[in-house]
C-alpha cells in the first residue's frame, strides 16, 4: 500500500484494489433497485395484459435511466461544486451506481422464462415480484454481511427488507383488485 496526499493508504496491486472494494462495496443500488424493479412490475400489472419482452424491456430501460440520473445526481450534485470530476472518478462513480441496473436482470430473466414454466400473466407478475424482493432482501444481507455487522444486525437488516417487501405485496395486492 501506498499513502496518497491526504494521507491515507492506498492499495497498489490488484488483489489489495480487489480486496479495498469488497471493504467498501455499498449495496444500497442494488436495494434501490431492486425496489425499484417491484414497482416497475407493480405498475404494469395495473395496466392489464402486455407482451413480456416489453415487460423485460421496460424493467431494464428503467433501471438504466435511474442509473444514469444517480451517476449524475452523484457527479453534478455536490462534486461540480468543488471541482470538475476526472475520467476515473466518472468511472468509479458509474460502477458504484451499476447494482441499481443488475438488480433488475433477475426480475426481467424471470420473466423471460415464465413462458417456460407455463405461467400466465398475473404469475409472471407474482414470479417478478417475488424475485426482485428476494433481490432486495439479498442486497441488504449482502452489505450487511460484507459490512461486518453482527448476525443479529444482519437479521435485523433482513426483517426490514422482508417487511419493506410485504408492504410492496400489500400495494401489488390492493392496486390490483
Amino acid at each position: 500500500m501506498t499513502a496518497d496526499e491526504t494521507g491515507a493508504r492506498r492499495p497498489t496491486n490488484r488483489r489489495e484494489r480487489r480486496a479495498a472494494h469488497r471493504a467498501h462495496a455499498d449495496y444500497t443500488g442494488g436495494v434501490y433497485g431492486s425496489m425499484l424493479a417491484a414497482s416497475v412490475v407493480i405498475g404494469a400489472g395495473t395496466l392489464g395484459s402486455f407482451p413480456r419482452a416489453e415487460l423485460v424491456l421496460l424493467l431494464l430501460l428503467t433501471s438504466l435511466v435511474f442509473w444514469i440520473a444517480h451517476v449524475h445526481a452523484e457527479l453534478f450534485g455536490a462534486r461540480l461544486a468543488r471541482h470538475a470530476p476526472d475520467r476515473r472518478v466518472i468511472l468509479r462513480v458509474c460502477r458504484e451506481e451499476w447494482p441499481i441496473v443488475k438488480a433488475a436482470v433477475p426480475p426481467a430473466a424471470a420473466i423471460a422464462v415464465s413462458p417456460a414454466l407455463g405461467l400466465d400473466v398475473p404469475g409472471t407478475l407474482w414470479l417478478a415480484l417475488s424475485v426482485a424482493v428476494a433481490g432486495q432482501v439479498g442486497w441488504s444481507v449482502a452489505a450487511a454481511h460484507r459490512a461486518g455487522a453482527s448476525r443479529w444486525l444482519v437479521a435485523t437488516t433482513a426483517t426490514v427488507n422482508v417487511l419493506l417487501g410485504l408492504v410492496i405485496v400489500v400495494v401489488k395486492i390492493t392496486v390490483t383488485h
